[in-house]
């Protein structure tokens, strides 16, 4: 918890000081009484007083001024929002290595039903755009909010040859600039962006991952990566077994050096969840919410607790 106006707190020490006297008149009283001798006398003198149950209801009268004072001290927590913009480039891998079956159906398919899981739990208005690369990078839909054009066009990928995970991260840098150039040249501000980018790894044509990773420091955009399969996939190419292991390592240097995640899913349903917990982290912030109005009500309502057991039990305040 956060204070967006702590000095009021310095107020605190009034309350402590409220206290600190009614002690001492406590105290004093205790001496007072103390001088009679006889104690009948003094019995006759000075009514049964309730005791303990005085204290209490000052104590909780006090709590009650504390925590209004508290209140005017603005408190404030972390809460959970989501951002009102943002855009996010979906760049996935269709090389022919996507059709291996460690992941069932094949890869492709589940990698297919879990980007368009991405595509829902994005909030409405992040402008989502989508990448697909194989031996080129093409952009298949530049960054909007249509979310059924994304999705259209995810169940309309095609698997081609050879990876290229470095005009990948080129591709969606350029289909990002345009975007901002384009709101931009409105008068509106560019909002943050990232790339997701979708892969069983292994670079093989085009610009190497160290370029990449190069332009979108430069960019100052992150790429977040999720290493698609596992270390045990093959690929059956006419008649011959083709070991098509995940290349971890390249994907998660990625991400650690544009300052993204990387996440690792074997399945179907953990991808899915990846994706979700993936598109948390963009789709939402978090922002200092006030919430000194409950501080209002709590000690309000301690105060008329307060107040009404000392006049029940004393038929007094103090």
């Amino acid at each position: 918890m956060t204070f967006q106006a702590p000095w009021w707190l310095l107020a605190l020490v009034g309350v402590a000081a409220l206290v600190g006297l009614y002690v001492v008149l406590q105290l004093r009283r205790k001496a007072y009484a103390a001088r009679f001798t006889n104690v009948s006398l003094l019995g006759s003198l000075v009514p049964k007083r309730p005791g303990w149950k005085r204290h209490l209801a000052f104590g909780i009268v006090a709590l009650g001024i504390g925590t209004l004072v508290v209140s005017l001290a603005q408190p404030s927590t972390e809460v959970r929002v989501p951002r009102e913009r943002a855009t996010v480039v979906m760049a996935v891998d269709v090389s022919l290595s996507m059709q291996a079956q460690d992941i069932s159906p094949t890869r492709f398919q589940a990698m297919q039903r879990a980007a368009k899981e991405f595509v829902d739990v994005l909030p409405e208005r992040i402008n989502l755009g989508l990448v697909s690369f194989a031996g080129t990078a093409t952009t298949l839909v530049p960054p909007t909010t249509d979310r059924e054009q994304v999705r259209g066009a995810i169940d309309n990928l095609d698997l081609a040859e050879s990876t290229a995970i470095g005009e990948a991260v080129f591709t969606s840098l350029t289909a990002i600039e345009n975007f901002q150039n384009s709101l931009e040249s409105t008068g509106e501000d560019a909002p943050p962006a990232r790339i997701v980018l979708l892969s069983d790894g292994f670079n093989t044509v085009g610009r190497d991952e160290t370029q990449a990773i190069d332009a979108a420091r430069e960019a100052e955009i992150p790429v977040s990566t999720i290493a698609f399969g596992t270390d045990y996939g093959t690929l059956d190419l006419e008649g011959e077994t083709v070991p098509v292991p995940v290349d971890r390592a390249s994907l998660e240097e990625v991400a650690d050096a544009t300052g993204g995640s990387y996440s690792e899913a074997a399945s179907a349903e953990e991808l899915e969840q990846v994706y979700a917990d993936l598109g948390s982290q963009i789709g939402y912030t978090t922002e200092p919410q006030d919430v000194s109005p409950w501080f209002v009500r709590i000690g309000v309502g301690v105060l008329l607790i307060g107040t009404v057991l000392a006049l029940l039990w004393t038929n007094r305040l103090v």
